[in-house]
Order: structure tokens, then C-alpha cells, then sequence
């Protein structure tokens, strides 16, 4: 047997593997939503992936394990999500052009990703997720503040940081709203969501964009 064929097959099984793992955390994600982390099972994961206990448990030891890969792959994908939606703002932008691409962007991922949010705030979820979402808050408050001071340069830091908290709280508690609508009703709370950071941004920042 020649040595590419010897490779392959390693390489079939893992890419098995994969694709494997890909189906019971798409499977993990839909439990999760419907039932909630605490009450969720392994049993019930490996029934919506279509397989047997057996299988889900030669990639994972418990419901902990699942969770925490869960909570890893989307958080990994969340800060790529900010990094766009956060990028910095050229004054000519007008304020609600700046908002509603950022509050599009991460509603995007949200929305797409709803697990995210049910594992997120959900209660008694593995350590191992509280912290690394502790740790992605503060980075993301972080990027809130950087993005305002260098609109509102001559601003006070505990003035900024105060900022970025209500607006990452005004989005928050909007996402649950949106979550639980779908369709027109979905589409008109996001907009919601964008007068009220609108509103509340305007009379700090306001000035500062839209200029030609």
C-alpha cells in the first residue's frame, strides 16, 4: 500500500469524526433551546442526532462536555462577529447607520445561534462557560468603550465604561424580545432596539457623525 493511501484513510476517519461532532452539537444546540441546559440529558441529545448513546459517547464524556465545546466553537465565532460590527466608525457615517449595521451584525449571530443566549443566561451551566463568557463581556464592554472614545475623545473613562454597559444592557434585554418573536414582529423589535440606542447615543455622539 502506497503511503498517500495509507494517509487517507486516517484522514477519512477524522474528517468522520468531524462531521460527527458537527451533528451532535447541532443536536446539543436544539435540546439546549427546547429544554434548557439543566434539564437537558445526553440521552435526549443523542436521540435528536439520530444515534445511539453509545455513539455521542465516544466523543463526549458527559452533558458538561458537550456544553463547554458548544460554548467554545460559538464564542470564537461571536468575537469574529464583533470584530466586524465593531469596527471603527468613519465620521461620515450617520449615528443610526453606525447602530443599525452593528445591531444587524450581532443580531445575525444571535439569531442564527439562539443556543447562544439560552447557554449564556441560563442557570447552573458548567464553570468553564461562566468564565469564558465573563471574559468575552469584558472584552466586548472593552471594544464599546474604544469605539466611543474615539468619538467622544474628552469624555471622563468611568463616563465611557458607564456608556458601554448601558449599551450592551439596552441590547441584551432587547434580544430576548427578539428570540421570542419571529417574522415582521422579529424584524420590528430589532428595530426597536435601534431607536432606543439611537435615542440614547444621540445626544452624546451625535454631532460627531454624519458630517460630510
Amino acid at each position: 500500500m502506497s503511503e498517500t493511501a495509507g494517509n487517507e484513510q486516517p484522514r477519512r476517519r477524522q474528517a468522520r469524526g468531524e462531521r460527527r461532532i458537527a451533528q451532535l452539537l447541532q443536536a446539543a444546540a436544539q435540546v439546549f433551546c427546547t429544554t434548557g441546559y439543566t434539564a437537558a440529558s445526553t440521552n435526549a441529545i443523542a436521540r435528536e442526532a439520530g444515534v445511539s448513546p453509545g455513539t455521542l459517547y465516544q466523543f463526549f464524556p458527559n452533558k458538561e462536555a458537550i456544553a463547554i465545546e458548544l460554548g467554545d466553537r460559538l464564542m470564537h465565532e461571536m468575537r469574529e462577529t464583533y470584530g466586524e460590527a465593531l469596527a471603527p466608525v468613519d465620521p461620515a457615517t450617520p449615528l443610526e447607520e453606525a447602530i443599525g449595521s452593528a445591531v444587524d451584525r450581532f443580531m445575525a449571530f444571535n439569531t442564527e445561534h439562539p443556543v447562544f443566549f439560552a447557554l449564556m443566561h441560563g442557570p447552573d451551566l458548567p464553570g468553564g462557560i461562566t468564565e469564558a463568557h465573563d471574559q468575552l463581556h469584558a472584552t466586548l464592554i472593552g471594544r464599546v468603550e474604544g469605539l466611543l472614545a474615539s468619538l467622544l475623545p474628552q469624555a471622563p473613562p468611568a463616563d465611557l465604561t458607564r456608556t458601554a454597559h448601558v449599551c450592551l444592557g439596552i441590547y441584551k434585554a432587547g434580544l430576548e424580545l427578539v428570540l421570542a418573536h419571529e417574522g415582521a414582529e422579529r424584524a420590528t423589535y430589532v428595530q426597536e432596539i435601534k431607536n432606543v440606542l439611537v435615542r440614547y447615543l444621540d445626544p452624546l455622539v451625535g454631532d460627531r457623525l454624519g458630517r460630510a
